[in-house]
């Protein structure tokens, strides 16, 4: 199963259609089966997510958009069951982002179902506490959601906007709780490359600095993780990588790199002996 987050960076900004024409061409060579989309258009007369992936995937969008029609969705090339939404507006600090949500999606393909969970949390440096109480709030979605189906692999993919070192992602990742639960998330890229700093928006991308963040110091902040159980994740991670992280032709696709994760079933269920 191969699974690409990435913020596009919204279509209005920095020249999109050359962007663009870079993205498309990127996506069609990985083929990625579930792809999350961050600052994606879907307005009258324009339809971004179809025009880079193509319609023959299967489209489920985020709660809320800006008046332009910039929100985020999460596309399947794979059937795609029952869909649920929960609003990330939890708190009164939780504004500026319309499409704060987390939206779980059942997909079915070569490895069975796959419950795929895209989580988009508010972006602000100082706004972590809010940030807290989304994760914990999607962590709890997903123990309803998954309730008498140990069994079901999550994946919980999206543009976190923060680090591991962050509270919410140190929550997500099992190294600590939050408002008394607990939880552990495989970091896809942190079980590939341990100990290499990954940064997904970095001032080595000339659209960072140019950007409203002018003093960014690099983070990584776009994720892909794979629920654990007692024993280990569901799924394994085989490979996982960034991608659209250099300049093709002069032209950066986003101030945002992707990243890819490519994730199997182990040789044996974690909690078993082979």
């Amino acid at each position: 199963m191969r699974v690409l987050t990435y913020n596009l960076l919204a279509y209005g900004q920095a020249d999109g259609a050359r962007r663009a024409e870079v993205v498309r061409a990127e996506l069609a060579r990985l083929r990625p089966d579930v792809v999350a989309l961050q600052e994606v258009t879907r307005a009258d007369g324009f339809d971004q997510a179809v025009d880079l992936l193509g319609d023959e995937v299967v489209i489920v969008d985020h709660p809320g958009a800006d008046d332009g029609g910039v929100g985020a969705c999460l596309a399947s090339r794979w059937p795609v069951g029952a869909v649920h939404t929960l609003d990330l507006h939890l708190v009164p600090d939780a504004v500026g982002l319309p499409w704060a949500a987390a939206v779980a999606a059942e997909v079915d393909g070569p490895l069975g179902p796959v419950l795929v969970v895209h989580h988009k949390p508010n972006w602000q440096l100082d706004a972590e506490h809010v940030r807290e109480a989304q994760a914990v709030a999607t962590a709890r979605f997903v123990q309803e959601l998954t309730a008498g189906r140990p069994e079901l692999p999550v994946v919980l993919i999206g543009d976190f906007d923060a680090g591991p070192e962050a509270a919410s992602i140190r929550f997500l990742t099992g190294r600590q709780s939050l408002a008394g639960i607990g939880v552990r998330y495989e970091d896809a890229w942190a079980a590939v490359h341990p100990g290499e700093p990954g940064d997904t928006f970095s001032p080595r991308n000339p659209l960072v600095t140019a950007g409203e963040m002018a003093l960014e110091r690099g983070r990584r902040i776009d994720h892909v993780m794979v629920r654990s159980g007692p024993h280990g994740p569901a799924l394994d991670v085989a490979d996982c990588r960034l991608v659209l992280d250099e300049p093709v032709g002069g032209v950066w696709a986003s101030d945002h790199f992707g990243v890819l994760a490519d994730l199997v079933r182990p040789p044996h269920p974690p909690g078993t002996w082979a």
